[in-house]
């Protein structure tokens, strides 16, 4: 069966890199790679969405040159030689806001995986991740999401950062695409438990036990750190291992916003390069 990938795009250096990553990630697999511009004008204001009606001319054009920015794409792609028969590409380009297009797209393409940008031509430097790659995220709650760097190396992982706390039990389903990466990349997963107590109590070594379970198959180890916080101590691991990858269950709102605002993104996904996927909680 093929993945179904969808790749969106600005047009920036970084969702060019993304689309690069996904292409190596993914380069032993069947796959059908659906690259996405959703475009409008810039503002939200009632007088552009009016101008921006199918057959207005301020429409036509904004849809014109996406098509040949997305046309431009499939030349590059060309232009490196990419030929492999496994890949299959297909172009979209959509009017509306990037997150609803996005959303749609997942439903109607049956997309198993997102794999974007995370800044994209309007980031600034010093922000930590573009707004749309938080939004996406955050929002797109039916299929992973995996936010590349634009510094991230071109290589399969090696070793994937799993952050947890053992407070609740993961589905096989939720973890599949985690799964599947370390497999068919060859990499370790180091899950991290960052814990202010001495023991387990017995519903986490019950959860411990069901993650064995299902990554018994994939080299592993269990490493604890004590007395910090998850961004903390995730970035120090990282750090000191020069691992490649970090993926985590986003189970709740909150504990997403504890994960993905300031200090992991900034310290981890800017500093130190590192992809970051993010799974979902199938139950929310």
């Amino acid at each position: 069966m093929k993945r179904k990938i969808l790749l969106p795009t600005d047009f920036s250096k970084n969702a060019w890199r993304a689309i690069v990553y996904a292409l190596e990630l993914f380069k032993k697999d069947h796959c059908n790679f659906y690259i996405l511009h959703a475009f409008s004008l810039q503002g939200y204001s009632i007088e552009s969405l009016i101008a921006m009606e199918p057959g207005s001319e301020a429409y036509e054009t904004a849809k014109l040159d996406a098509q040949n920015d997305l046309a431009k794409v499939s030349d590059m792609l060309a232009f490196k030689d990419y030929d492999n028969p496994k890949h299959h590409f297909e172009y979209l380009c959509t009017f509306g806001n990037v997150v609803e297009v996005i959303k749609n797209v997942v439903e109607e393409k049956d997309i198993d995986m997102i794999i974007l940008g995370t800044k994209g031509k309007s980031a600034s430097k010093t922000k930590l991740l573009g707004s749309v790659a938080i939004d996406v995220m955050e929002k797109v709650r039916n299929c992973p999401v995996l936010g590349v760097p634009e510094t991230a190396q071109h290589h399969l992982p090696k070793e994937i950062v799993f952050p947890t706390s053992y407070k609740t039990h993961y589905k096989k389903r939720e973890l599949q695409f985690l799964i599947d990466i370390a497999k068919t990349s060859d990499a370790a997963i180091r899950i991290i438990h960052m814990t202010t107590e001495d023991k387990l109590s017995d519903k986490q070594q019950s959860n411990k036990n069901l993650l064995e379970e299902y990554i018994q198959d994939i080299p592993h180890t269990y490493h604890i750190l004590s007395h910090t916080d998850i961004p903390t101590a995730t970035n120090c691991f990282v750090e000191s291992r020069g691992s490649d990858m970090v993926a985590f269950i986003n189970k709740k709102h909150i504990f997403f916003g504890s994960i993905l605002t300031h200090p992991l993104v900034k310290e981890i996904g800017h500093d130190t390069k590192v992809p970051l996927l993010v799974m979902h909680d199938l139950r929310n």
